[in-house]
């Protein structure tokens, strides 16, 4: 890999996830330091990226963010750089500052992606029709029809296109995927996931008016349940239910269409025997207590034919208690933010960072013309083509709470679409 040429990166979206800070100031969640910034930085260390910007709305926060990540990445870790070029410049305020950054770049080079789901459909398209390779946060869009949009426009212009679902790469989870295949025919899928009431106070911008906590937290089991069953069976009709109140009340007071906890019932047909059936049950809340010892509460239960799987990955055998804020389940196979014995950064191994390293790696290889876009879509990875029926799960969910009906989801000719 030594003799591909470094990638030069935009980080569309400057919150949480990328940076670890939040409108409130530094994020209290397990994410204190963020992960794409810093897997960025240390890349950049390593010699995988070149240039690096940031992109947001408001410029105004950048003087508090890059003092943020100099004070908790760049003196925390041994040579680390955290220097980049800024969107919108100037303390300015503009939604399209994308536009900008993305037409000083050149062809070939990656825009990530990491903001509210609502914008993730035009900005991938304004990245991938200038020949830049895309990655994106889950959901990759929120309308199916948008998706099948972008793996058109992928596949148009020859670029990678990846959803960053980061637990395809958790090893246990990979695990259960290749033991899932020994297990016969689908039967039963159900999962829940779950974060505390105080991310209603990190996402109050855009929480029940861009998104909900199905497309943000259910896309995560509901991908993996895809990718279990990629080749083996198909959904076929999804219904969905919700629980409401606590959201829209104090302290929260977020706008009232929010909804606590969303269920999707979804049917599932095997592809290769008519008689045989499944269901799913994927369960999302984001009114979880406050003080349940994990950021994220996950598990899942599959079973098949011959055998069952059940994975709880909010507590894995590892558990801390301290005096002023009790026990604690901690997770470092996601991310590892303790220092080496050198002192550098440490997390290469945690499958956060290795989701949007095999991006970056992708996109070297590519452009050095050792492979092609396809070749990736029988990796097992989350390509734009390899989660379109993620999406097409979820925007049947939000169709179906809207309208109070169920929907159907078939394919026509080449593409998958919504009844």
């Amino acid at each position: 890999m030594s003799n591909l040429s470094k990638l030069n990166v935009l980080m569309c979206g400057t919150g949480e996830y990328t940076t670890g800070w939040t409108g409130s100031g530094a994020s209290t969640s397990d994410k204190k330091i963020g992960v794409v910034g810093l897997t960025m930085f240390d890349l950049r260390r390593l010699g995988k990226v070149g240039q690096l910007g940031m992109v947001g709305v408001n410029g105004g926060k950048f003087p508090a963010i890059r003092q943020h990540l100099h004070e908790k990445i760049g003196q925390a870790y041994k040579d680390m750089d955290t220097s980049f070029d800024e969107f919108p410049k100037g303390g300015k305020v503009d939604p399209e500052a994308y536009k900008e950054a993305i037409d000083k770049m050149s062809k070939g080079d990656a825009v990530i992606v990491f903001t509210p789901d609502s914008t993730h459909f035009p900005i991938c398209m304004y990245a991938m029709e200038r020949g830049m390779h895309v990655l994106v946060t889950k959901p990759a869009t929120q309308l199916l029809s948008h998706h099948n949009e972008l793996v058109a426009a992928a596949q148009k212009h020859g670029v990678v296109c990846f959803v960053e679902h980061h637990k395809r790469f958790d090893p246990v989870y990979s695990d259960a995927k290749a033991r899932a295949a020994t297990l016969g025919e689908f039967n039963f899928f159900n999962a829940w996931m779950s974060q505390p009431k105080s991310q209603l106070e990190t996402f109050r911008a855009w929480a029940g008016k861009d998104s909900d906590i199905s497309y943000y937290l259910s896309s995560h089991h509901i991908d993996i349940c895809c990718w279990i069953l990629q080749d083996k069976a198909v959904p076929t009709r999804v219904v969905a239910s919700a629980a409401t109140g606590i959201a829209t009340g104090e302290p929260y007071n977020c706008v009232p269409q929010t909804e606590d906890t969303i269920t999707l019932l979804v049917d599932w047909q095997s592809i290769t025997s008519p008689r045989h059936k499944g269901t799913a049950v994927y369960t999302a809340s984001w009114t979880a207590p406050l003080k349940a010892g994990v950021h994220s509460a996950q598990h899942w239960y599959y079973m098949g034919e011959k055998g069952d799987i059940n994975v709880d990955q909010a507590h894995r055998g590892y558990d801390i208690t301290v005096d002023d804020s009790g026990k604690t389940w901690y997770n470092p196979f996601y991310m590892k933010y303790s220092p080496s014995e050198s002192g550098h950064f440490d997390g290469q191994r945690g499958y956060g960072y290795i989701s949007i390293e095999k991006f970056i790696d992708a996109a070297r290889e590519v452009n050095a013309g050792v492979a092609k876009p396809s070749d990736y879509d029988g990796h097992g990875y989350p390509t734009i083509a390899n989660t379109v029926l993620t999406t097409a799960i979820l925007n049947a969910g939000r169709i179906s709470l809207d309208e109070k009906r169920p929907v159907g989801i078939k394919k026509s000719g080449d593409e998958w679409i919504l009844e």
